[in-house]
């Protein structure tokens, strides 16, 4: 208790002393089960991350998201969770928690839990009682409902998993809902008093002192009290039938009042984020999610940027003007890899120019103004490595829409540390994952070693964002708008003082000049800060070169 309550005041302290400190803030997703392995069992677990905070401190990162560690059956690796105040054995202790969170707090690096309000696992005690009967305590906790005339599901909703979202029970007579798994039932957000339950787990983390929780799919928590079918769109997918449009299962107007019961939680606890997977179809509806009066999410992710997955000029442009004029001024939370999809080098590359393609898309998350979430390894390079055969696919939508959808593995392989075995993800135990084939060149430790590495870029990038005064708290302004081949921006200051941030989205070399003398910016020299590519010259506004996608970021001098 004593060590506890030594945890909770130094956390306190800490995240009280700059409640803002998410806004501009680096945020570095961990995937536990492959991050580092010190039991060698082959699945990474938390003393595995506590062993690498040092690298992180030194990466420069603000916070660690932490991706479901809690008692699970794994299903869906841990986002199926079965108790929401434990931890899960495969990944250590509440003491290894604990001292987690004593350490990263040593270190300046706040803990972000990661919270999963949609739905449980099928083996929670909560779903187990409300399984048993339609008259027990917590009948209603679920999403229940009665068969149609045939005996079939309610209506055509779907599993974003695949197949019918309804699920049958036997002993209830009656099918429960699931936008994922079957084994992931719906929780009823209706019902006060799973509200009040999920509020209570959060407090207990918060108790513990946490800077916050990335909340898993909230767009999901509701769905339509009708019934009604889903439309269909043109179409098929990967499991092999009609798509649906998702307008009664996603993103209903219900969700905000949560979002506000959720900060009024928060705000408890002074410090805290409420980071939001918000999957959405444009900036307008993003824009809600922080609320009217800027009282729900903190950060809801801005997936309109990452994951265009092509290198268009005219797309980054629209996506950056949208993020900083359609949220209200809030702040946007920018991310380009995470968890569910192919890695960023894999979607965006050519396999030509994949470095100087990486670097490109380290400045355009590093450099707007934005807060900024990475992908463990995305600082290394690491790339996607798919699994070639159903046998040996780990996670179950890949065996339920092979070979359509091969699943989530390749982007989930173990952190690449150095080249000894297994990449020192640690052990000689077979990791629950194969290592990534190019782990010899791509890891820590060699490319610690080279000053010209991408990991080095990555920090030299993360330090400019936090010392420079213009990237840190500049306005936000694009230029060169009609260009088809750069895309450039500044980032200035009340007193005028201007960085220029300009990137080749081509693989031929492009001259770009700047006008800056209406942004009331005076200077044309430039002093480089940092570029993508050896030997940069200290150009003026009128005159900047750029290779085959390369990244430059100046200073604007007198």
């Amino acid at each position: 208790m004593a060590k506890l309550l030594a945890t909770f005041l130094l956390c306190t302290l800490a995240w009280g002393a700059d409640p803002d400190w998410w806004r501009n803030a680096v945020i570095y997703e961990i995937y536990p089960r492959s991050f580092a392995d010190t039991n060698g069992d082959g699945i990474g677990d938390l003393n595995g991350i506590t062993e690498h905070l040092d690298y992180l401190k030194d990466l420069g990162v603000d916070a660690i998201w932490i991706t479901p560690f809690y008692p699970s059956p794994q299903v869906d690796f841990g986002y199926d969770i079965s108790n929401y105040e434990a931890i899960d054995p495969q990944y250590g202790t509440m003491a290894d928690f604990d001292r987690l969170m004593r350490e990263a707090t040593k270190r300046g690096i706040r803990v972000v839990n990661d919270m999963v309000l949609n739905h449980t696992s099928d083996q929670h005690p909560w779903f187990k009682e409300s399984k048993s009967s339609r008259k027990n305590p917590k009948a209603d906790w679920y999403v229940w409902q009665n068969a149609d005339a045939k005996g079939h599901p309610p209506n055509n909703w779907q599993s974003i998993f695949g197949h019918s979202a309804w699920q049958w029970d036997e002993k209830r007579k009656q099918f429960y809902y699931h936008a994922f798994y079957k084994e992931q039932p719906d929780l009823n957000w209706r019902n006060q008093a799973v509200r009040d339950a999920m509020y209570d787990t959060m407090r207990f983390w918060l108790d513990k002192g946490v800077a916050g929780f990335r909340l898993d799919a909230v767009p999901s928590l509701f769905e339509d009290v009708q019934l009604r079918d889903e439309p269909y769109l043109e179409g098929m997918d990967a499991y092999g039938e009609r798509i649906v449009s998702r307008v009664y299962t996603d993103n209903l107007a219900e969700v905000h009042e949560v979002l506000r019961e959720l900060r009024h939680v928060t705000n408890e606890y002074p410090g805290r984020v409420l980071i939001g997977e918000t999957y959405l179809p444009n900036s307008l509806e993003l824009a809600k999610m922080y609320g009217k009066n800027q009282d729900e999410l903190h950060l809801p992710m801005d997936m309109q940027l990452g994951f265009l997955n092509k290198l268009s000029v005219a797309d980054f442009r629209r996506k950056l003007f949208e993020a900083e004029t359609q949220l209200n001024g809030n702040m946007p939370l920018f991310a380009f890899d995470n968890h569910d999809n192919m890695r960023s080098v894999d979607r965006y590359g050519d396999g030509v120019h994949n470095d100087a393609i990486q670097r490109l898309i380290a400045t355009v998350l590093l450099t707007p103004r934005a807060s900024a979430l990475m992908y463990y390894g995305e600082e290394l390079g690491m790339t996607t490595n798919t699994p070639t055969r159903v046998e040996d696919v780990q996670d179950p939508i890949g065996r339920i829409g092979w070979p359509k959808e091969k699943g989530r593995d390749g982007e989930r392989t173990p952190m690449q540390w150095n080249n000894d075995a297994n990449a020192g993800f640690g052990g000689t135990h077979k990791p629950w994952l194969p290592v990534g084939p190019n782990y010899k060149t791509v890891n820590v430790a060699v490319e610690s070693k080279e000053p010209d590495s991408l990991l080095n870029y990555y920090k030299r990038l993360i330090k400019l964002r936090k010392e420079n005064e213009q990237l840190r708290e500049g306005e936000f302004v694009l230029t060169n708008e009609a260009s088809e081949t750069v895309l450039s921006y500044i980032r200035v200051t009340r007193d005028g003082k201007a960085v220029v941030v300009a990137m080749n989205f081509t693989s031929q070399p492009q001259a770009m000049s700047v006008d800056l003398s209406s942004r009331g910016v005076k200077g044309r020299h430039l002093k480089t800060l940092l570029a993508s590519f050896p030997g940069a010259k200290e150009p003026d506004l009128g005159h900047i070169t750029l290779p085959a996608f390369g990244s430059y970021v100046g200073q604007v001098e007198p």
